[in-house]
């Protein structure tokens, strides 16, 4: 059975985990065998899907996985995944025993909320923690030497609780400019040595930092977009010390063609209108599959040629100017190579002026997934099924 037969729906994203698995190739040769890899699969595994991307990355070389919120982390081990799960974001104190009890590490950013977990947790159970430090980017995080000391003291004499990780996150790593970076990790460098017991994970670097900055690689990496094959950001996309393969790719069909008149117009509010006879061209997708209105005007690749999008982009339709006529079932491309021609996601973002990171993750559950392995469909992920 062919992978489109599996739902029923001409709009689907392809991923290729043969890409994710060269990434982490790539950024093992860049950190050294020493360094170990957390991948971060939090937001659907940034649009590209869940679970495949979880295993693909532990066969890959991962030995941790992070997640933004604990309903990631108890979806996964519903999933049969065992290995290590960091919750990176903030949890509710009364969760602390169900993560004990899962094996999913939580996140401690603040003396309030372990004095608050404590009162939830029993002796069946070690909840493995790691310490957030807030060096600079004023989100989650512990910001003094004198918090970060007591709350240590706490979980001392906490039976239950134990310290496997201290971590901050960069606020400026995808920068040229350093001076930003090298203050929190000054700054971090000096929190961790008021600990009386160093962790076992001491964990600074994402992405950005991971390819730029030797200093900042300790003991373990968080690898989250880069992953996926993006550059952490158009100022540094050039500059990567290791060659990154898109993972994700994003295709539909034309369902029907029609010829206009020239001052026909088209869609909501009809802000658009033919200046001479065109042909137009209907697609199923609009922005609540994440292709938003503000792609009014982008292009689309059809038959290696670009073609604009033309009219107000609707909830699960859009319309294309097509130079000539194309029968329905056309296949055409959102993101990613037909032919020669290539649209890549970068080239969205910019559009938007937004990042990469949005337009992969804005990509809904409705549209379904097809993963590639060794060039074969290897599984299909319809969230409608």
């Amino acid at each position: 059975m062919k992978a489109q037969e599996q739902f029923h729906r001409d709009t689907w994203v392809e991923v290729d985990l043969d890409a994710i698995e060269h990434n982490i190739e790539q950024i093992s040769q860049v950190i050294g065998p020493k360094v170990g890899i957390m991948a971060v699969v939090k937001a659907n595994a940034y649009g590209h899907g869940y679970v495949q991307i979880a295993k693909t990355a532990l066969s890959s070389g991962a030995t941790h996985l992070a997640v933004a919120f604990i309903d990631e982390a108890l979806f996964l081990r519903k999933q049969g995944i065992q290995a290590p799960i960091v919750v990176l974001g903030a949890s509710r104190p009364s969760d602390a025993e169900l993560a004990a009890r899962q094996s999913i590490r939580l996140t401690i950013y603040s003396k309030e909320w372990l004095q608050q977990a404590e009162t939830y947790l029993t002796k069946d159970a070690t909840l493995l923690v790691h310490l957030k430090c807030d060096t600079g980017m004023g989100r989650l995080g512990i910001k003094t030497a004198q918090e970060l000391k007591e709350i240590e003291k706490l979980v001392h004499d906490i039976e239950a609780i134990s310290i496997e990780g201290i971590y901050t996150h960069f606020a400026t790593a995808d920068e040229l400019d350093r001076s930003y970076t090298d203050r929190q990790m000054d700054t971090f460098t000096t929190l961790v040595a008021e600990l009386k017991e160093k962790p076992p994970l001491v964990h600074a670097s994402n992405s950005a930092a991971a390819l730029f900055r030797q200093d900042s690689l300790l003991s373990i990496i968080r690898f989250g977009i880069s992953m996926y094959g993006l550059s952490p950001s158009s100022e540094i996309a050039d500059r990567l010390p290791a060659k990154l393969i898109p993972a994700l790719s994003l295709h539909t069909t034309i369902v029907q063609v029609k010829k206009l008149k020239r001052g026909e117009k088209v869609s909501y509010g009809a802000t658009y209108e033919a200046a001479e006879e065109e042909w137009i061209a209907t697609l199923p997708i609009g922005y609540a599959d994440g292709w938003i209105r503000k792609m009014q005007g982008f292009e689309v690749l059809v038959d290696g040629i670009r073609v604009p999008l033309v009219g107000r982009i609707c909830m699960d339709q859009c319309m294309i100017r097509l130079p000539d006529e194309y029968s329905p079932g056309t296949r055409v491309t959102l993101i990613g190579r037909q032919g020669k021609s290539e649209i890549k996601i970068e080239e969205i973002a910019d559009y938007l002026d937004t990042i990469n990171y949005e337009v992969a993750c804005a990509i809904s559950a409705r549209v379904p997934r097809i993963y590639w392995k060794e060039k074969k469909s290897v599984s299909v992920l319809n969230a409608l099924m």
